[in-house]
């Protein structure tokens, strides 16, 4: 007997979508308050929390508002905050000498997130941009920036942050041999604990402009960074860079930006099995609150669906400037 061929397909992936409750049951990749770190920007003008005209929605922070903010992220179970400074310009040199300063806006700020709120992870930024008055990472003489050099200042730098009680230190320069020349540095000062979250993938992007708007240094930037951190068309290179960094002991490590490089958050995850951060940036964040703003776009679902494509990526963390948003929303 010939069999019967029903008219109608049996495999049909659109039952398992057809409900929320079946769509949660078989999804892969899921968002929690636990992967995210929210930046946030010091300043030490009194009394004042400003918002960023090119990052709406986003306040430069008193101390005091840096610590209501951490207060803040424990109540909607975000683990981590990273402080950025935005440094009074009379504290630019060309040495950098407020980098180390224990007593600089981001060890104070530091120490006042600490006393607040101490279940929260402090990260911190090591670079020496915030203090440079070339608006650089690294030192800078007859328009080169120096490697070496700079990495002695940024060891400096980072045990003076961990001395401030900084759970993480965040490198962000893309000197050579920086991770292991902080590593030997904090174990010898003690800080045996202090972790490196290195930003080991840090591109020269166009997508970093509001950023720097927000910690004072686009207007001081003589030059470029493409001598130090990469070139957007490489990815194997990237890959070199995370495994230095990996070998010299740092703990967790960076990609940035964060949408337009998800393939090297891929390949980092897939390479290494280490845990991989991506930075959602400043220019990516403007765009889509711009978009919204516009009506272009529903703002929850795009801010959502841009978190979930990190976790599809391959990422355990992501620093973004949506993190009480989406909190608010994981919430429900």
């Amino acid at each position: 007997m010939t069999p019967i061929i029903p008219p109608f397909p049996r495999a049909r992936p659109r039952r398992g979508r057809s409900s929320p409750a079946r769509r949660a049951m078989i999804r892969e990749n899921t968002v929690s308050t636990e992967d995210l770190i929210w930046p946030l920007f010091v300043t030490d003008v009194p009394g004042a929390d400003i918002e960023i005209p090119s990052m709406p929605g986003v306040s430069r922070l008193t101390i005091d508002g840096v610590s209501r903010a951490a207060e803040r992220a424990a109540e909607l179970g975000i683990p981590a905050v990273c402080l950025f400074p935005h440094a009074d310009r009379s504290l630019r040199t060309e040495a950098c000498e407020e980098a180390w300063n224990p007593d600089n806006l981001t060890n104070r700020a530091t120490r006042a997130v600490k006393a607040a709120a101490p279940e929260i992870a402090v990260m911190t930024d090591a670079a020496l941009d915030p203090y440079n008055v070339h608006g650089h990472d690294g030192l800078v003489r007859d328009g080169v920036i120096l490697n070496d050099e700079s990495v002695e200042a940024l060891v400096k730098m980072a045990v003076a942050q961990a001395d401030a009680g900084a759970d993480i230190i965040g490198p962000s320069d893309m000197m050579d041999g920086r991770v292991g020349a902080m590593r030997d540095a904090l174990e010898a000062a003690g800080h045996h604990d202090s972790m490196i979250l290195s930003y080991s993938a840090k591109y020269a992007s166009g997508f970093y402009g509001p950023f720097r708007d927000a910690v004072g240094t686009s207007g001081a930037l003589k030059g470029d960074k493409r001598t130090y951190q990469l070139d957007p068309a490489n990815a194997d290179e990237a890959m070199r860079m995370i495994a230095r960094d990996l070998r010299e002991g740092a703990d967790m490590v960076m990609v940035k930006p964060g949408m337009p490089y998800l393939d090297i958050c891929r390949r980092a995850k897939d390479a290494f099995g280490a845990p991989t951060a991506a930075y959602q940036v400043s220019g990516e964040y403007a765009m889509l609150v711009a978009a919204e703003r516009h009506g272009w776009l529903d703002g929850d679902s795009a801010v959502m669906e841009s978190l979930t494509c990190f976790k599809r990526a391959g990422c355990d963390m992501i620093l973004t400037y949506f993190a009480p948003r989406a909190a608010d929303i994981l919430r429900g």
